[in-house]
């Protein structure tokens, strides 16, 4: 407390001179610093709740003060320290870029890389970086050795560019596709991994699994689907861009044998980030999409041979990573579920409010679909950025027609309060006229 009694004393000194940004600096990353130690002596419960502390973390990001960004399931912003990092290694190689990227920071990677296994709870070995899920998992769908005739389920909630890749491979070498759908939202694990067990045939040779589904938020249960299929020899793909440094995605434990992940959404990573995982033992017989001098060799580093590509955000995952633990994973979650949980028990028990999400932690976390009787998705987000500056993403895709909203750990309570004011008056507008109609 002393040290926050100090900087708000610093603070308040600067009122006239904000233009010593260095000074101005140099003051919000020691209460940053100073806020994560006090966080860190918390439980993840109790963590959740302390907006003194959260509210002090927000200034590391330099989001902006006009709009409300509560669309960062699509992309996050980077605190301040990774933006700087990201500068840093950008300057730093145009000094002598084929010296300093191929000599200096190319040797980098190798710590970046084991950083990234200690999140993810496995070993270096099965770790490699490129640039989002989308290359992460197209290395997988197209890399894996299928027979014209063999199988692969999917779900209809998967992501686009997921099933793109899948009816790519189909048309071109004639493998069979089957879906699923799913009675969203869901709190059933054992309904969930029955619907998919349904849908194999003795054909099936993969099953493609998204951990986290974007349209709505909905939470899979990973671990128990692919315990369930590694039983029956079956291979399984997850696609984590939602889920990964959000939920636990703990990899050995989920069992899964391939996994692909984007890191600029919820590790806050440099724009362009991303992370491919290959079971061992699948490495040698995974073609890399971009093949190297040995691609049928057992090191996951064959999936790394991008070309000449910029190794400044690559190496300021680094960053990243250490403000995600500074946190702490636990911690992290439950903020983000109460951020969640914050706005939408103010509204579901409005008639014409629907919420398509789950809202138990076992569920879901951060990410939320919400619809309102009588409006289409994209009518509810345009009015929400018009009237109310608020930036969210809509979404009419089967059975779901709502708004995703998506917060943060910087996202004030406040910026909730005025979401939930927006979608109360909307709601309550719908009422007006349902009743003038009738």
């Amino acid at each position: 407390m002393t040290l926050r009694r100090s900087f708000l004393k610093k603070l308040a000194g600067t009122s006239g001179l904000l233009s010593l940004s260095p000074f101005m600096t140099k003051v919000l990353a020691e209460d940053v610093k100073d806020a994560l130690v006090h966080l860190n002596q918390l439980s993840p419960e109790e963590a959740a709740k302390d907006e003194d502390l959260w509210h002090r973390i927000q200034q590391a990001y330099t989001v902006s003060p006009n709009i409300i960004n509560l669309n960062n399931g699509g992309v996050s912003p980077q605190p301040k320290i990774v933006q700087d990092a990201v500068d840093r290694y950008y300057h730093y190689s145009n000094e002598a870029p084929s010296y300093y990227m191929w000599r200096i920071l190319d040797q980098g990677r190798e710590s970046v890389r084991m950083k990234l296994s200690e999140v993810a709870g496995c070993s270096p070995e099965e770790v490699a970086i490129n640039r989002n899920a989308t290359e992460a998992l197209d290395t997988i769908i197209f890399g894996m050795d299928l027979e014209k005739g063999d199988e692969v389920l999917l779900s209809k909630y998967d992501y686009p560019n997921m099933m793109n890749a899948w009816k790519t491979r189909a048309k071109r070498q004639g493998i069979k596709l089957n879906w699923i759908t799913l009675d969203l939202a869901m709190e059933d694990e054992d309904a969930i991994v029955q619907r998919y067990m349904e849908g194999l045939t003795a054909r099936t040779k993969v099953v493609h699994i998204t951990q986290l589904i974007n349209w709505s938020g909905q939470i899979v249960p990973v671990k128990k689907l692919c315990s369930a299929l590694r039983k029956r020899g079956i291979k399984t793909v997850v696609d984590g861009a939602h889920a990964f440094a959000h939920i636990d995605s703990n990899l050995t434990e989920l069992a899964c044998d391939y996994y692909g992940t984007s890191l600029h959404k919820w590790m806050c990573a440099p724009f362009g980030t991303g992370m491919i995982y290959v079971r061992k033992e699948h490495i040698a017989g995974l073609w890399p999409l971009i093949p190297d001098h040995e691609p049928e060799r057992d090191d996951i580093r064959k999936f790394e041979s991008l070309g000449t590509r910029s190794f400044a955000p690559e190496q300021a995952i680094g960053q990243a990573i250490d403000f995600h633990n500074a946190i702490g994973a636990e911690r992290k979650r439950a903020r983000l579920h109460y951020l969640k949980r914050y706005w939408a028990d103010k509204v579901r028990e409005h008639p014409n409010i629907r919420i398509n999400t789950p809202l138990s932690s076992g569920f879901s976390c951060a990410l939320c679909n919400v619809g309102i009787e009588g409006m289409e998705a994209v009518d509810i987000n345009s009015r929400l950025f018009k009237e109310y500056k608020i930036h969210a993403t809509p979404v009419k895709y089967e059975a779901i027609n709502g708004v995703r909203i998506t917060p943060h750990v910087y996202t004030k309570l406040s910026d909730l309060d005025r979401l939930e004011n927006a979608l109360l008056s909307f709601a309550n507008e719908q009422s007006k006229q349902s009743m003038k109609m009738n």
